[in-house]
């Protein structure tokens, strides 16, 4: 992880991957690829009540804009200035920001929803976890799709049922390429990313999903 950090570049790479065929298959919108295929994983954590959240490396904003659809106040981050002006040529009153979520001046604490999809392997991972937990309100939820290494033989079978998957989910929907630069390979492993999270964020929930992402769910402490 060390040398790879948000700073040097935003992404959402978009190889194709959830842990069954009939999650893989379901619905989404008019565009598609393996990020917003993940975007309902999200959506469905929205704490009750909640007023701010954050979407980290938010790229042209397609879920700050379905998160605004919940929640009263969103922010969205990115360090990628043409994804972000094409974010803000959508109607609504999302908040966009030039800059970098680790370093930009967030009071602590200050948010109910924390989001980011394939945005972790950008940065040092354990350093992001952190942040994102540390911005966090007690009873705050945060939620991560991202995208890790694959080791054979281990996540062999889990890969090649996700290339047959997306295959199909291409020729039904066609393939919305997003414009965000591009990180690949991750440098963190499946397994890594897993023990990780448990460390950092102790009963978090975290899945290994068919179309090669990865998803953590996470609700902070009230105390």
């Amino acid at each position: 992880m060390a040398g790879a950090t948000y700073g040097d570049v935003r992404a959402q790479a978009d190889r194709p991957g959830g842990s069954s065929l009939d999650e893989a298959l379901i619905p989404s919108g008019s565009r598609w690829n393996h990020n917003i295929h993940y975007h309902s994983r999200i959506l469905r954590v929205v704490p009750k009540g909640a007023q701010r959240a954050l979407d980290v490396g938010c790229g042209e904003g397609m879920l700050a804009r379905e998160l605004r659809r919940a929640v009263p106040y969103v922010t969205g981050i990115d360090l990628h200035g043409p994804s972000l002006d094409q974010a803000r040529e959508h109607p609504g009153d999302v908040e966009y920001i030039l800059g970098d979520f680790l370093t930009h001046p967030f009071e602590p604490a200050s948010f109910d929803v924390v989001a980011s999809v394939a945005t972790l392997h950008h940065m040092d991972a354990a350093t992001g976890l952190a942040r994102m937990r540390d911005l966090l309100r007690p009873g705050g939820v945060l939620c991560v799709v991202g995208l890790a290494r694959s080791t054979v033989p281990y996540d062999l079978p889990c890969d090649l049922a996700g290339v047959v998957v997306g295959a199909l989910h291409r020729a039904a929907k066609g393939y919305w390429q997003h414009p965000s630069p591009i990180v690949w390979p991750p440098p963190v492993t499946y397994a890594q990313m897993r023990a990780l999270t448990a460390e950092i964020l102790p009963g978090s929930r975290y899945r290994r999903h068919l179309l090669f992402r990865y998803s953590i769910t996470w609700r902070k402490p009230q105390h």
